[in-house]
């Protein structure tokens, strides 16, 4: 459970990227490429502790792995 509010921001503005990519179309290949370039980019930046940064990479792959995630939402 993340309890660091820079590591919650960043874990919401990663899952709604991650249902704006399936939106638009990519799967699960590119939501981990797309996660580990987050992941690397936030571990170059110091901008949070690296036990965070392992914290958020966890809930970040069950959220990837959630199918309920990702299914098509009828307005």
């Amino acid at each position: 459970m993340l309890r660091d509010p820079a590591t919650i921001r960043h874990y919401q503005n990663l899952t709604d990227t991650l249902v704006n990519l399936w939106e638009r179309g990519y799967r699960a290949d590119d939501f981990r490429m797309y996660l580990d370039g987050y992941l690397d980019a936030l571990r170059r930046s110091n901008t949070i502790e690296i036990f965070q940064l392992h914290r958020l990479e966890e809930e970040a792959v069950r959220f990837i792995n959630d199918p309920s995630n990702f299914q098509a939402s009828y307005y």
